[in-house]
């Protein structure tokens, strides 16, 4: 219990730290490194709550994905953020209410759970599995076709963002499947009769 509450405080307090350092940071790109600090920290989180899956998922998708795209973005695009930021005064006084309201309910919710948490909570059983384990038999059993039905629906938007995007210009070379298709061997294939100590190219000289 002692290890499991200073690893909950040293990753706490990196959590909070990175988070403000992710909108102080002068540099975009140093935020964006925060940002990815602040959510292994939140992982780290999930997995003393025993929420390994929520971990996974957090760092898969949001440090393998989301946060290496903004990385990728901020990198190669060249925006103005000195200039993004000459206004950033103005809108203080609203952006500290809304802060405000933010931490009022984050507080009320976390003691609304601590109080119904408390005494009511349930104990875990012997040799209960996993909530990874449990999600996956209930993702892919109970709610197969809808699974099913996701995929194909993120596969449809693939193919028409690619089709909304897709451009045909002069001069730009571009997959030919069926000419690939059609190819044979003597097309793609090129014997050369090579002598000892000699190269392709004659003689060594």
């Amino acid at each position: 219990m002692i290890l499991s509450a200073i690893a909950f405080y040293v990753l706490a307090a990196i959590a909070v730290v990175s988070a403000f350092a992710v909108i102080s940071a002068r540099n975009p790109v140093h935020s964006v490194l925060f940002l990815i600090l602040t959510f292994f920290s939140g992982a780290g989180l999930f997995v003393l709550m025993g929420a390994e899956f929520l971990a996974m998922l957090l760092v898969v998708v949001y440090v393998g994905a989301v946060a290496v795209l903004f990385l990728f973005v901020v990198m190669m695009l060249d925006v103005d953020f000195v200039e993004l930021k000459q206004g950033f005064l103005n809108y203080l006084p609203v952006g500290a209410l809304v802060a405000i309201a933010l931490f009022v309910e984050l507080a009320l919710v976390a003691g609304a759970a601590s109080q119904a948490a408390g005494p009511h909570r349930a104990p875990h059983a012997a040799g209960e599995v996993t909530n990874a384990e449990a999600i996956g038999r209930v993702l892919y059993t109970d709610y197969m076709l809808l699974f099913q039905l996701a995929g194909l629906v993120l596969f449809v938007a693939m193919i028409g963002a690619i089709v909304l995007t897709l451009r045909h210009r002069e001069g730009v070379r571009k997959q030919d499947i069926a000419r690939q298709v059609g190819r044979t061997r003597a097309q793609a294939v090129e014997l050369k009769d090579v002598r000892p100590g000699q190269g392709l190219g004659g003689g060594l000289g």
